[in-house]
């Protein structure tokens, strides 16, 4: 069995604070490639310090929007990242369009 196909979904009461801020946007963003990325690496893409990424990342994690891996690497749940080529994330109870500005 996948098990990524375990997880669960993203928290409902957690999700809108999650994706409302901005530079939380962006990681999503930069995170929709698929490939897991280090703090450096999304701090970069999202524009913001590597302290600042870490408390973000948090957010995110607890959220269920991303998971981390060997480490430090984070990467949002196989299952919720689009067909290549596409910017939406399938949480299940709702759809993410990444294009939208944040």
């Amino acid at each position: 069995m996948n098990s990524t196909l375990a997880l669960p979904y993203p928290d409902l009461k957690l999700l809108p604070t999650a994706i409302g801020h901005p530079i939380r946007w962006r990681m999503l963003q930069a995170l929709a490639t698929g490939e897991p990325q280090t703090i450096s690496e999304v701090a970069a893409a999202s524009g913001c310090s590597y302290d600042n990424a870490i408390r973000h990342l948090a957010v995110l994690k607890k959220a269920g929007l991303v998971v981390q891996e060997r480490g430090k690497l984070y990467q949002i749940p196989r299952k919720y990242l689009p067909t290549p080529g596409e910017r939406t994330l399938d949480l299940g109870h709702c759809l993410l369009w990444l294009d939208a500005a944040g």
